[in-house]
């Protein structure tokens, strides 16, 4: 009898407590003062699909750091504003800042491969070409192209699988060198395979179409600056954005102090040096250069920044296509660029190729009118005999290795230059 009895008054009390909510619930005035109460919830991010690109997907980059862009551990320098809205989707790079722990913030690029304008044009160029109408499913057409279903049958990457794509990169491709983007593609879980088993369909379609449209995150994950190579760090990608370590362009520096600009100018002939000459006997070239080709990280030290205009040769294996394979074309070869853009042949490349191009184009800006006579007429004088491009290889070297040896004494020892600070200060070199 108790317990029937205490059954029913606890049935009377819920009832009672829900006839309470629903009082407060139905009066405006009650319900205001009751939500004053309540933790307040902070204000999000409003992310569209659209912006990142991931409405684009699979004909995209990846997805590997959405969940820092939704978890708002990836955050636009705009962002720090209360409204929080996100930057115009026009602009072709951002400034951000990144966090693994939400305390220590860190400052980081997020970068387009191509301008959304050269996006939408390349999009609207694949339903116009391949399906015949103005607006299409970009995934949809990619697969059906001959191109990509070879690329389904295959269980390596070869050079033929590649042949006629836009990027510098894969212009004079080895069989080396290919299993080596396999081998270290960061978007898909690490295999350590050179074996596209672990691919699956989707991640084909998604490094595909990074190699067509812009080979720059590619380069900066198959040679990591942790190994050493000059590129900044690769984070991920989410949609048709790239996440890297951020870098100033050196067209900042255009105006620094002589021994800054001295500094700059003896690491950017020593990164050149690098780049011909490194252990895994690769040797990098540029097809172009500007003040954005290359950037300063806060502790001084110069890599390269973008690194869409690199060529590779491999002087290990050579080029395994001949250069006129390289003349097959299909809609993968001119996401971006002119289809009737011809090809450099792999064999006109010489080892003072970028050494010229950067004599001609930013050494003279970097370091013109900086020192006192005699000194400025002397750097003067070598780099315009570099950048007349009239000497050999080796006229080249000599001439760079001289300027190089001017430079030296220019170099100062303090925290401006903490990238081999304090360590200068025990070294003989200084």
């Amino acid at each position: 009898m108790g317990h029937w009895i205490y059954c029913l008054c606890s049935r009377v009390a819920d009832s009672l407590m829900l006839l309470l909510v629903l009082a407060v619930s139905c009066n405006p005035s009650t319900a205001a003062t009751a939500s004053s109460t309540a933790p307040h919830i902070k204000p999000s991010y409003s992310f569209g699909r659209t912006f990142l690109g991931l409405d684009k997907c699979n004909a995209c980059i990846g997805t590997s750091i959405c969940k820092k862009f939704f978890k708002e551990e990836i955050r636009f320098d705009t962002w720090l504003s209360s409204r929080l809205k996100l930057p115009p989707s026009y602009l072709l790079s951002y400034s951000g800042n990144y966090t693994d722990d939400a305390k220590s913030w860190r400052m980081v690029d997020i970068t387009r491969l191509t301008t959304k304008y050269q996006h939408d044009r390349a999009d609207k160029r694949i339903c116009t070409s391949l399906l015949k109408t103005k607006t299409c499913s970009l995934e949809h057409a990619l697969r059906r192209t001959h191109r990509f279903q070879k690329w389904l049958r295959a269980k390596r990457l070869t050079p033929d699988l590649v042949q006629g794509l836009p990027s510098p990169m894969l212009r004079c491709p080895s069989q080396r060198l290919l299993d080596r983007i396999v081998r270290r593609y960061a978007e898909v879980p690490d295999a350590g395979s050179i074996y596209m088993d672990h691919l699956t369909d989707r991640d084909k379609l998604r490094l595909l179409y990074t190699l067509s449209v812009n080979s720059h995150p590619i380069l900066l994950q198959i040679f990591p600056d942790v190994e050493g190579w000059p590129f900044p760090r690769y984070l991920g990608s989410c949609g048709r954005l790239v996440v890297s370590a951020s870098t100033r362009p050196l067209r900042d520096f255009y105006g620094a102090a002589p021994e800054v600009a001295a500094d700059l100018a003896l690491q950017l002939l020593a990164v050149l040096r690098s780049m011909g000459t490194n252990d895994l006997n690769y040797f990098f070239y540029f097809t172009h250069v500007d003040a954005g080709t290359f950037g300063v990280f806060s502790n001084g030290h110069l890599f390269i920044r973008d690194a869409s205009t690199l060529g590779i040769i491999d002087k290990e294996e050579g080029s395994q296509l001949i250069d006129s394979q390289q003349e097959y074309k299909d809609i993968f070869s001119c996401l971006t660029v002119d289809c009737q853009s011809a090809f450099v042949s792999c064999n006109s490349i010489r080892e003072k190729h970028s050494l010229v191009m950067v004599c001609q184009e930013l050494l003279p800006k970097l370091l013109k009118g900086k020192f006192l006579q005699p000194l400025q007429e002397k750097i003067d004088s070598f780099l315009q005999h570099c950048a007349s491009g009239l000497a050999d290889d080796q006229g080249i070297n000599e001439a760079t290795a001289k300027l190089a040896e001017l430079l030296k004494p220019l170099q100062s020892c303090d925290s401006r230059f903490a990238y081999r600070y304090p360590d200068c200060k025990y070294s003989d070199k200084y």
